[in-house]
C-alpha cells in the first residue's frame, strides 16, 4: 500500500480495511498530521469503464461547487499528480475525505426512512438543472426492465431443466404480473417522465447520518447516472419497506411496514415534489412495483441460470430470494389498494 500512499503523497500513520459495499475494496487511512481519507478500488470487472465514473464524481462535485456550496458532496481527492482515478498494478484507485457520519445497515425506524429518502430527493432536486447528457452511463440497462423480462424469457428456454420445474408457481406468478413491464414502457415513453441525475443504489447505507439521525450525505456514488426517479424510489420501497431482508425465507414474516411507507413518501416529496412532473407524481406508487418485480425477476433469472450472476452461498437461494420479493410484491399491492 505505500506506493498507493506515496502516489497521493500522504505521510500515512495507519490504515485499515473496512466493511463498506459488497464490489469495491474500501480502506480508511489516517495521516500523521491528523487527516482521514476513503482509499478505495473500483471493481472495473463489474464497472467496465471507471473512469466514466471518475468523470461523473467530477462533474457533479464541480456543479455543487458552483451552483449549492454548501451541498454535503464526497469530493475526490487528487493524486500529487492532479489525478483522480490512478491504475496501480491492475486496479483503480480513488480517494475521498472522509465525512464523519455513521451509517445503518437495517433500517431501524420510519424516521430514518423519512431522513435517507429526503437525502436522495435533495441530492437529485440540487442537479435538476446540471445538464445530464453529461452524465455518462457507468452500468448500462441496469434499471431496464423490459432487458430484464427478456432475460428471464431467455432463462425459461436455455436454464436448468429442473429448476424450471421446480420453479413453475413463482414462473407462472411472475409471468402474470407482466402488466408491469408495459406500465414501464409507457412510463419512459412518455415526454413528461423526465431522465435526472438518478443515485440507482438507495438502501439505506448509502446515507450517512449524524448522531441525532440526521441525514448528512449521500455516498457509494458509482451508480450515479441519468435515469428516472422510479429508480430511486422503487428501490426504497424495495429495501425500506419490509421488516426482513430478501434472504428471509419464511414468507409470513414479509411485510410492509406502512409507517415506513407513509415517511418514504413525504421524506422524498419534500425534497422532488415541487420538481417532478405531474405525470411523475401519479406514478409514484409504480415506482415500487417496478423495482420489486424487476428485482425478483432478477433473482430467478439467475437461479434458472445456476447463480452464474449473483452467486449463492447455498443452494437455492437465489430461489428464496425470488419468492421472498414475490410476496414483498403481493404485500406491496395490498397497502396500495
Amino acid at each position: 500500500m505505500q506506493a498507493i500512499f506515496d502516489i497521493y503523497n500522504w505521510n500515512v500513520d495507519r490504515f485499515e480495511r473496512i466493511d463498506q459495499g459488497l464490489i469495491n475494496t474500501t480502506f480508511i487511512v489516517i495521516t500523521k498530521e491528523g487527516q482521514e481519507y476513503i482509499l478505495q478500488t473500483v471493481n472495473h470487472l463489474i464497472f467496465k469503464d471507471p473512469s466514466a465514473i471518475d468523470q461523473n464524481i467530477q462533474l457533479i462535485g464541480k456543479y455543487l461547487q458552483e451552483h449549492a456550496p454548501g451541498f454535503l458532496f464526497t469530493h475526490l481527492v487528487p493524486t500529487k499528480k492532479g489525478d483522480t482515478l490512478t491504475f496501480y498494478e491492475g486496479k483503480y484507485y480513488r480517494a475521498f475525505a472522509k465525512i464523519n457520519g455513521q451509517s445503518y445497515d437495517v433500517l431501524e425506524n420510519p424516521l430514518l426512512a423519512k431522513a435517507a429518502a429526503n437525502a436522495f430527493g435533495q441530492f437529485t432536486a440540487a442537479l435538476v438543472n446540471l445538464p445530464i447528457q453529461q452524465l455518462k452511463i457507468t452500468l448500462p440497462d441496469f434499471h431496464n426492465l423490459s432487458l430484464r423480462y427478456t432475460q428471464f424469457e431467455t432463462a425459461l428456454t436455455n436454464g436448468d431443466t429442473n429448476r424450471i420445474n421446480e420453479s413453475k408457481i413463482a414462473i407462472e406468478y411472475l409471468q402474470s404480473q407482466q402488466d408491469v413491464v408495459k406500465r414501464y414502457e409507457t412510463f419512459i415513453a412518455n415526454k413528461d417522465a423526465k431522465l435526472r441525475v438518478t443515485h440507482h443504489d438507495t438502501k439505506i447505507s448509502n446515507v450517512l447520518f449524524d448522531k441525532q439521525e440526521k441525514a448528512i450525505c449521500v455516498i457509494d456514488l458509482d451508480t450515479v447516472m441519468p435515469g428516472y426517479f422510479i429508480s430511486d424510489v422503487g428501490d426504497m420501497c424495495r429495501t425500506y419497506l419490509p421488516n426482513v431482508s430478501e434472504e428471509e425465507a419464511n414468507l409470513d414474516l414479509v411485510q410492509i411496514d406502512k409507517g415506513r411507507w407513509t415517511a418514504l413518501k413525504e421524506g422524498y416529496l419534500n425534497a422532488m415534489g415541487n420538481i417532478l412532473t405531474s405525470f411523475e407524481l401519479a406514478h409514484f406508487e409504480f415506482a415500487g412495483e417496478f423495482m420489486i418485480y424487476m428485482q425478483a425477476l432478477r433473482f430467478l433469472t439467475d437461479h434458472l441460470n445456476l447463480d452464474t450472476y449473483y452467486g449463492a452461498k447455498y443452494n437455492g437461494q437465489n430461489y428464496v430470494r425470488a419468492i421472498n420479493q414475490i410476496a414483498l410484491l403481493k404485500a406491496y399491492s395490498k397497502i396500495l389498494q
